[in-house]
């Protein structure tokens, strides 16, 4: 149910200059320009369900683009139940757009790629929502060795030297010299990752599929307390989530999708916290790094 001062179902990821919106609820174009995030610049959309709340901002953001002056493609993955609305939106609204729509409807038992490029790979896998829906991981790709100036200058590196410590070999020269990976190179960043669970009840394999993540978003509908209900209508609760980040191995969890019962979202995180500390409960416009 509508809350006043808390948004539907929305995030946008920036990896590497890309920026991928994931779910699109009521409102999105508008709180797109609110907190000054690039519109025009949204590489894709990524929709967990059809449920009013994820994708009733699908259309305002669509025609805004569209007015905009959008003209290169926009990917957008979801369910198959999603093909039939974007039709819609299509026959009834398309006309004058600019840019192809690109839809890639779902369909997996456990988790596979939908998407790659140089920098990222995103595997899309089921939930257990009573309906059709799907999570997200978002994968950097490990980059090359940075080789060090000093080694370079030392051994007097050939480019076909530097292009080996960079692939993680090291450098035997024919008269024996050694050159070690561990001397000679390092690796900038480790290669961080997230990935947006919403809307899903606990199921065996979550944390399997999810192990190693570095941040993970769960959905946190009910409070302990309504524990019952949660189980009724596929969602899942504060203990849920904390759960899964731990079982998961995850240095953070952020909860959102909160029931409109509560206005104190501090109740969500508290709850967590008494299994995963390192819990963050999310409200409009909060911006989280994912990489340490």
């Amino acid at each position: 149910m509508p809350v006043v001062g808390r948004g539907q179902s929305a995030q946008v990821l920036s990896v590497h200059g890309r920026f991928f919106l994931i779910d699109c609820g009521e409102g999105v174009q508008t709180a797109l320009l609110r907190f000054k995030l690039p519109i025009m610049r949204i590489d894709s959309v990524f929709i967990s369900h059809i449920h009013g709340d994820h994708v009733y901002g699908l259309f305002g953001f669509l025609a805004t683009v569209g007015m905009l002056g959008r003209t290169i493609p926009l990917n957008i993955y979801g369910p198959p139940a999603l093909g039939p609305i974007l039709k819609f939106f299509l026959s009834y609204y398309g006309e004058g757009l600019r840019f192809e729509l690109r839809f890639t409807p779902l369909k997996m038992k456990e988790p596979e790629v939908i998407y790659k490029s140089p920098s990222i790979i995103i595997k899309a896998f089921p939930l257990n929502h009573g309906i059709e829906t799907f999570g997200y991981i978002f994968s950097e790709k490990e980059m090359p060795l940075n080789v060090r100036k000093e080694a370079i200058e030392k051994y007097s590196l050939s480019l076909a030297e530097i292009g080996s410590l960079k692939r993680g070999e090291p450098v035997v020269r024919e008269d024996g010299t050694v050159i070690s990976v561990e001397e000679a190179a390092f690796r900038k960043n480790v290669p961080a990752s997230y990935a947006y669970c919403s809307d899903t009840a606990p199921f065996p394999e979550e944390a399997a599929w999810l192990k190693g993540v570095d941040v993970i978003y769960h959905e946190t509908t009910y409070l302990m307390e309504l524990a019952d209900q949660a189980v009724q209508r596929h969602h899942s609760t504060t203990h849920d989530a904390a759960r899964l980040a731990l079982e998961a191995g995850a240095r953070k969890l952020i909860i959102g999708h909160y029931s409109s019962r509560n206005q104190d979202i501090s109740l969500y995180e508290n709850e967590c916290r008494t299994i995963f500390p390192e819990t963050y409960a999310a409200s409009d416009g909060d911006v989280f790094e994912i990489r340490e």
